[in-house]
């Protein structure tokens, strides 16, 4: 077992923007290339020390797939650095922190940047596969006789995009109606998901107006103007009970409580982390924000609740850290929605869950309101898929260094039923 640990240094972020807005003309690389440059330039880092980038994606493009090493090549790190993208649905970029985090404690590495980028204003649109056969064909006839002939074959329907679809394969429902699902099922009711949501969209306005979040957050200039967003355009700062109980239902018009109020938006930004070994930041005469303790994944059964991986991820975190529940002095929780959110809360207060699901006697614990999601969540930034993971990192340990806080705790629940977890000391 090594005894080496993982530093994070320091985390950046793009403003997060509402997916067709300010963002719509720039690709994932182009948000995690600024994102990744200026981290590099912030914490003035040898961009040769750097021994590998890792990042998230959720929806990768067909032309760069590798958003990693597109990221590294156009933030001016050396070609040498090897790069890589990896995808655990919306726990990749905390995927790509655990990546990097082994490497350093496997000795391998002595630092590197993790993190992740999305824009769902540019998902790929597909085609049928009989259109896409047809035009393979048409590529490949050798005349213009050929060629017209494939295309003869075309009709209306051919001409219908596949877009992609923000649900489970393997059951078909889309993330919004497991969520409903979820609220269903555990009873959680409207009101709690509208507080969530209120809290979030607070908290978030406060760490905002005091400059908390804007220090996090870098200045992405979008062509042809050049024009500099700086800022969160999905933040709220006017949210209130009675708004937030005047929207209707969206996935189930007619019994739902789940609403666009009380559930992440579809979002463009990218975020990264630069990660030492705790030995080449005292050498570099770096304080680490926090230490990484410990982090697990799990995962539960899709056609059940779907959203419940944390549930089981963060007991896990927790026993690999040797910490209980209530030795964290803070705790981020993705907020995919608010009925998640309430429904993994409820699972770690629960004795029934304890038993029937961690095969314990006793409930993991209970979440302090007060110390959740101090900086505001998902539900009011916005979830840029591959990127929040990152987001979670640098606002919790920014925040335990600011508290003086021993002990972090955060949370990711992810497509297919999959959990991550990590615990963070300083």
């Amino acid at each position: 077992m090594s005894n080496r640990r993982v530093a994070i240094v320091a985390g950046c972020r793009t403003p997060f923007a509402r997916s067709g807005t300010v963002f719509r003309d720039l690709t994932a690389v182009d948000l995690a290339k600024v994102c990744v440059r200026e981290l590099v330039e912030r914490t003035e880092v040898d961009p040769a020390s750097i021994g590998t980038v890792v990042m998230g994606q959720v929806v990768p493009s067909v032309k760069a797939p590798n958003l990693g090493r597109e990221a590294a090549l156009g933030a001016g790190l050396p070609k040498s650095v090897p790069a890589h993208t990896v995808n655990r649905a919306c726990a990749s970029a905390s995927q790509a922190i655990a990546d990097v985090a082994s490497l350093i404690l496997l000795g391998h590495v002595e630092a590197g940047i993790a993190g992740g980028a999305e824009s769902l204003s540019d998902v790929p649109i597909l085609h049928s596969r009989r259109m896409a056969r047809i035009l393979v064909e048409a590529q490949r006839a050798r005349s213009l006789r050929g060629r017209l002939g494939a295309f003869a074959r075309l009709r209306p329907r051919d001409l219908v995009p596949d877009t992609p679809a923000i649900a489970e394969p393997s059951t078909g429902l889309t993330m919004g109606q497991s969520a409903e699902k979820m609220a269903k099922e555990n009873g959680i009711t409207r009101e709690e998901q509208d507080r969530i949501a209120l809290a979030s969209h607070r908290n978030a306005w406060a760490a905002t107006k005091d400059g908390r979040l804007p220090a996090e957050t870098c200045a992405v200039f979008v062509p042809p103007g050049e024009t500099a967003v700086t800022a969160d355009n999905l933040l709220r700062k006017d949210a209130s009970p009675e708004a937030l109980a005047a929207l209707p239902p969206a996935f189930d018009r007619r019994y739902g409580t789940v609403t666009a109020g009380n559930s992440s938006p579809l979002t463009d930004g990218a975020a990264a982390v630069l990660l030492m070994s705790e030995e080449r930041a005292r050498a570099e005469g770096r304080e680490a924000l926090a230490y990484v303790r410990s982090w697990a994944v799990a995962a539960v059964d899709p056609g059940g609740q779907l959203l419940m991986g944390p549930g089981l991820a963060i007991p896990l975190a927790l026993d690999r850290a040797g910490l209980r529940l209530s030795d964290m002095d803070l705790v981020e929780m993705h907020e995919a929605f608010a009925a998640q959110v309430a429904s993994n809360i409820q699972a770690l207060e629960s004795e029934a869950w304890a038993r029937e699901k961690l095969g314990r006697k006793d409930a993991v614990g209970t979440v302090d309101r007060d110390r959740l999601n101090v900086c505001g969540g998902s539900i009011a930034l916005g979830h840029p898929f591959g990127a929040t993971g990152a987001r979670l990192t640098t606002t919790l340990a920014n925040e335990m260094k600011r508290r003086a806080a021993p002990f972090g705790l955060l949370s990711v629940c992810a497509q297919g039923g999959m959990g991550f977890a990590m615990v963070l000391e300083r």
